[in-house]
């Protein structure tokens, strides 16, 4: 593919900080770039970041491909 990959943009945590938050229990990278065992899923033309944890509770119905409304 020609298309260029994108950074996340970084998301204002609750302590002030910036870095990528997970999108279903809140939890922070701590950094701008999202760990390598986080999960990134474009929801409605919308980048979202799941923790390793989260990803890992709701791995049926990501590889369902189900929206993370239905989780």
């Amino acid at each position: 593919m020609d298309e260029e990959t994108q950074r996340p943009e970084a998301v204002s945590t609750q302590s002030g900080a910036a870095g990528v938050v997970c999108a279903l229990c809140g939890t922070g990278s701590g950094s701008d770039d999202a760990p390598p065992t986080w999960l990134c899923s474009v929801e409605h033309g919308s980048r979202r970041y799941f923790c390793d944890n989260c990803a890992r509770t709701h791995i049926r119905a990501i590889e369902g491909r189900l929206d993370s409304d239905w989780w």
